[in-house]
């Protein structure tokens, strides 16, 4: 029987926030393309939501966006919501869709990634923070998207390859579900003798 160990998911949660807040404030702002830098509030919130999902995906891309917010020239709360939102959509199944699964993990995180960067500079465009629709779009969008796409490979891997297969954030009651499934249809075969 395999039991979900929930403070080693707590510890691995609090691992990759403070990893993915220190790459938010000490890489991010140097390594640029355009305009456009890469957002790692998104890639904690997204590992979260695809690993946990459910409320604490919700919350934990709450929190990532207030601190990206806090940390940047943008209106408070804006990412906030937006990340607030992708880990909704993300995490709507409330299971680990990471493990195992490299391919599904990197386009929903893409499309993740592309729509949080277009409604994110979009509105900074209402707001003034752009010159124009151009910039917005396709100097700033684009090029955040791409670039937190490039630095989610290590993070997806990680967690699709190594963790899943020592039971990662969330794993343990996925796992023991499937086992006792399986134990219960041979259990009752053996009572059916």
């Amino acid at each position: 029987m395999q039991v979900s160990d929930k403070n080693r998911n707590v510890r691995g949660a609090v691992v990759l926030a403070v990893l993915c807040l220190v790459l938010q404030l000490a890489l991010a702002p140097n390594v640029g393309l355009g305009n456009g830098r890469a957002n790692f509030a998104l890639i904690f919130a997204s590992c979260v939501a695809l690993q946990v999902g459910g409320t604490s995906g919700v919350i934990a891309g709450f929190v990532a966006g207030l601190l990206f917010d806090l940390s940047s020239t943008g209106p408070i709360g804006l990412m906030a919501f937006c990340l607030s939102v992708s880990s909704y959509l993300l995490g709507m199944e409330q299971r680990n869709r990471m493990a195992g699964d490299l391919g599904a993990t990197m386009a929903l995180f893409c499309a993740s990634a592309l729509g949080v960067s277009v409604v994110y500079h979009l509105a900074m465009l209402l707001v003034g923070q752009t010159s124009s629709i151009v910039d917005a779009l396709f100097l700033r969008a684009l090029p955040t998207a791409l670039l937190t796409a490039v630095f989610f490979v290590p993070f997806a891997y990680y967690f699709s390859r190594v963790r899943a297969a020592s039971g990662g954030l969330g794993t343990g009651s996925i796992r023991a579900g499937r086992l006792g499934g399986s134990r219960g249809a041979s259990h009752l075969g053996k009572r059916g003798l």
